[in-house]
């Protein structure tokens, strides 16, 4: 099951703003032992965002999203969640309860309005969802198929993402970290590394080994940074297989590097 995430927005394709969630979700699941398999930027184009969204909920992923979900004609992304997943829209209860009370606790007028019937729609979601709580103004997020979307704000989806990896996602942390561990290495290629890295993969469950050729490091010149990362206990091993088969190639072994989450 892969750990996905969508940040949607024509604002941040356009370079009109600055993408902050990327690195901070980064920040939130190292902080629990959990990792992004992938992150995809799209923008406000419903038939994209019903291709990306019916991809993801057919492969099974587990998947944050970013954005989208107000109530504004250029908001697809509950509308392509739907589609994407041959549902209908439907204003969820809860959702609705939560929104009348902010009209009524930030004085918002006549919650009959033209403007609050609008806010209304930001509780429209596809059926069978159920909400995400929002601490910032209880206008909620929503969820279904491990599909979590929360609004573009950060002050927002921060928290909200929080709650997610804290609850609906806390089987998925690893309280014993993730570690990953390399070697800097000179004089072979990586045609010539990779039977190895396979091996290691075989031979070491739950293990993932990497490989990042570089042609113009200030420090190495020309190098390839190996290694293996995965849970501490057992990177180990499969770091030591790499060293000794890194040894068998006759490779120039210039330095380790680590990086633990």
């Amino acid at each position: 099951m892969a750990l996905g995430l969508y940040i949607i927005g024509d604002e941040i394709l356009s370079g009109k703003r600055q993408d902050k969630h990327f690195s901070r979700v980064q920040q939130m699941l190292a902080a629990r032992g959990m990792q992004l398999q992938w992150a995809q930027y799209l923008g406000d184009d419903p038939q994209v965002l019903k291709q990306a969204l019916g991809a993801s909920f057919a492969r099974g992923d587990t998947v944050l999203s970013c954005g989208g979900i107000g109530a504004t004609p250029d908001d697809h992304t509950r509308a392509a969640a739907a589609q994407a997943l041959d549902l209908p829209l439907q204003l969820h209860p809860q959702a609705a309860e939560l929104i009348r009370q902010r009209i009524l606790g930030a004085s918002l007028g006549d919650p009959d309005s033209a403007a609050n019937r609008q806010r209304l729609e930001m509780g429209v979601f596809p059926q069978g969802s159920e909400i995400i709580p929002n601490p910032y103004n209880q206008i909620p997020g929503f969820f279904l198929r491990e599909h979590y979307f929360v609004p573009g704000f950060p002050v927002m989806a921060w928290p909200m993402i929080e709650w997610v990896l804290d609850t609906r996602l806390r089987a998925l942390q690893r309280p014993s970290g993730y570690l990953e561990r390399g070697l800097i290495v000179k004089g072979v290629m990586e045609s010539e590394i990779t039977p190895l890295l396979q091996r290691i993969e075989t031979e070491h469950a739950r293990i993932k080994v990497f490989s990042l050729p570089s042609v113009d490091d200030a420090q190495w010149g020309r190098h390839i940074e190996v290694g293996v990362k995965g849970e501490p206990q057992r990177v180990e091993a499969a770091f030591a297989s790499l060293r000794q088969g890194l040894v068998d190639l006759r490779a120039d072994i210039r330095t380790e590097t680590v990086r633990s989450i």
